[in-house]
């Protein structure tokens, strides 16, 4: 047993415990680290482990520049494998031409891809911080969820007005360039501005394309499949906001390249103008592999009080067609009430009960309208909805219906719901924040989207491959715009299309129009636009169906009708396929094309 150690005088308690730790314990100091430093030394001599050595050494090699052309972004990129044409577009724009180019390739292709690459190999080369990238409304979260999630860049959506001053920030266009924002952006230096939908920026008068022109840039990158389609001033208004003096003054322009608005001149010398500024990537046969389109036109014979509802509707504003001696620009809302009745009874209700409302009370309109309604309150079932669910349940896949009317949404949504359908909705009134939820909750939990036309603009959808038409646009490029939204690149199965049809109806003109004369639904992407441009020299296809509509007696007159624009339409489509693979639809989409690369992409 230890004697007790007593306190000596002046000693402090700290020292006090010490010596007692000291007394009653034996320190043993661990010495096994430098016995292991001394086996590898042993071992190894003075340079420690091999292995340690050689990964050090590859830690150094991959800090290397082997060549300043090469993108050096790819080593920390490693979730993206880009495609061949998307790298050598970003190349480009990296060595050839400065940081200011117009990405100008065709529908599907990738130019947000192509964007991102630029942005992330200018900040991994720390020459540029502070970016701007406006974008329609709509695309604002998506713009944001591709660069955090496939390139980590830090990119924000901007909600506040002290938002403005992070590195990166994503608006709309709208919004930047109304107060006090515009003040605000006005007065800061931007390393990089990106703009997508730039074609919205053609006009010179107009507040957006001045807005763009007074934002101080150093790089800018405008993006847009139609960088010009009918008026060469379009395309140097253009190329003068992202460079001015390319193409020298208006009038300088005008007479070394113009010989009529549509009609270019010395297209040598514009190409190459052109080239230096302007990329465009083509279908060809570079590699890329579309999926397959798979059309269903699926047809259905109405029930007699849906039928009669339909009758009654189409006589009805037929009537009023002849009252007003023919003026058919006068009847755009019964027009969109003749669309209606091949939806639902809900979207042709509330058009009519606007209708009744606005109507004087001494109108001999009003009992007729209402004689309409009560047309309404007769229909017990819904034939496309039932279908609707008849096919949902047998694909039991994610799916995607499409219908141009609120009314027809909100009833679809009530309608799954009572028959234990999980369905979430998608329209243009949201806000952000909101279609940002219904986006992911149709991504994990919905079986269903139901999206509104103005809902589906700017949307990608690769991860569903299955799409409904509920209902028909007369408009055949915003029915390919919502084909678009689930085929194009990254789509990894082959796409599922079920137009639904409702015999004796215009609807069934319409989807024999689309299906049969144009070959729609399995267009090579962004050929349409080739085909309805020449059509639609004096009114579009959707004015000229109006007007088959109106003027037509019977259901056998508007089909002769129907069939003659038809007709009209496969002439111009043999024509445009005659001239692949350029694509020449004018001199102007002619100049396009020899701008594109060699890279070519063909579904």
């Amino acid at each position: 047993m230890q004697p007790p150690i007593e306190q000596n005088r002046g000693e402090g308690p700290t020292s006090l415990v010490i010596r007692k730790l000291n007394a009653s314990v034996d320190l043993h100091l661990d010495r096994t680290w430098y016995n292991e430093l001394q086996q590898r030394i042993d071992r190894n001599g003075p340079w420690d482990d091999w292995t340690m050595y050689q990964l050090a050494v590859e830690a150094e090699q991959s800090k290397l520049i082997g060549s300043f052309d090469e993108l050096q972004c790819m080593r920390s990129l490693p979730n993206l494998e880009p495609m061949p044409h998307q790298m050598s577009t970003a190349r480009k724009v990296l060595n050839e031409m400065s940081g200011r180019a117009i990405l100008a390739d065709e529908v599907g292709l990738g130019k947000t891809i192509e964007a991102g690459l630029v942005l992330k190999e200018y900040l991994v080369r720390g020459l540029v911080r502070r970016v701007l990238i406006l974008v329609p409304a709509s695309l604002v979260l998506q713009w944001v969820r591709e660069l955090n999630q496939k390139f980590g860049i830090p990119a924000v959506a901007q909600k506040k007005e002290y938002m403005w001053q992070y590195d990166v920030v994503v608006a709309s266009m709208d919004t930047a360039k109304r107060d006090p924002h515009r003040d605000i952006l006005l007065a800061q230096d931007y390393d990089m501005l990106i703009i997508d939908e730039a074609h919205k920026l053609k006009n010179k008068k107009t507040t957006n394309y001045q807005f763009v022109g007074q934002l101080r840039k150093k790089y800018c990158l405008l993006l847009t499949a139609t960088p010009v389609q009918n008026d060469l001033d379009e395309l140097y208004n253009l190329i003068t906001l992202l460079k001015p003096g390319q193409l020298g003054g208006q009038s300088e322009f005008s007479a070394n390249f113009v010989v009529d608005k549509r009609l270019p001149k010395n297209e040598d010398q514009l190409q190459e103008a052109l080239s230096s500024v302007m990329i465009r990537n083509r279908r060809g046969d570079g590699g890329i592999q579309f999926t397959k389109r798979i059309v269903k036109n699926i047809e259905l014979t109405l029930s007699a009080e849906e039928q009669a509802l339909y009758d009654a509707v189409t006589g009805f504003v037929r009537q009023r067609y002849d009252e007003s001696g023919g003026d058919w620009t006068s009847m755009l809302s019964l027009i969109t009430l003749q669309r209606e009745v091949c939806s639902s009874r809900d979207a042709v209700f509330l058009t009519l009960v606007n209708l009744f409302k606005k109507t004087a009370e001494d109108s001999p309109l009003r009992p007729k309208i209402w004689e309409l309604v009560e047309f309404i309150r007769n229909i017990q079932a819904n034939t496309k909805a039932e279908k609707t669910m008849e096919l949902i349940r047998e694909m039991n896949d994610k799916v995607i219906v499409f219908t141009e009317y609120r009314a027809t949404q909100e009833y679809l949504l009530q309608y799954f719901r009572s028959h234990n359908l999980v369905a979430v909705p998608y329209r243009g009134g949201m806000n952000r924040g909101k279609k940002d939820w219904m986006m992911d909750l149709f991504r994990g939990r919905a079986q269903v989207l139901i999206a509104t036309e103005a809902g589906g603009e700017g949307i990608n959808l690769q991860f569903c491959h299955n799409i409904i038409n509920f209902d028909l646009p007369w408009n055949p490029m915003r029915v390919e715009q919502r084909i678009g939204r689930v085929h194009r690149l990254g789509q990894e199965s082959d796409v599922h299309i079920y137009n639904l049809c409702t015999l004796g109806t215009i609807e069934e003109h319409i989807v024999s129009l689309l299906h049969e004369k144009i070959n729609l639904f399995e267009l090579v992407i962004g050929e349409l636009d080739h085909i309805i441009e020449r059509f639609e020299k004096g009114e579009t296809l959707e004015q000229r169906l109006s007007k088959a509509m109106l003027e037509s007696g019977d259901s056998s007159e508007l089909r002769k009708k129907i069939d003659d624009l038809g007709n009209s339409l496969t002439r111009i489509r043999s024509e445009v396929e005659s001239e692949e693979p350029l694509h020449i639809t004018t001199p102007i989409g002619a100049m396009m094309d020899a701008v594109g690369q060699s890279v070519e992409v063909r579904p």
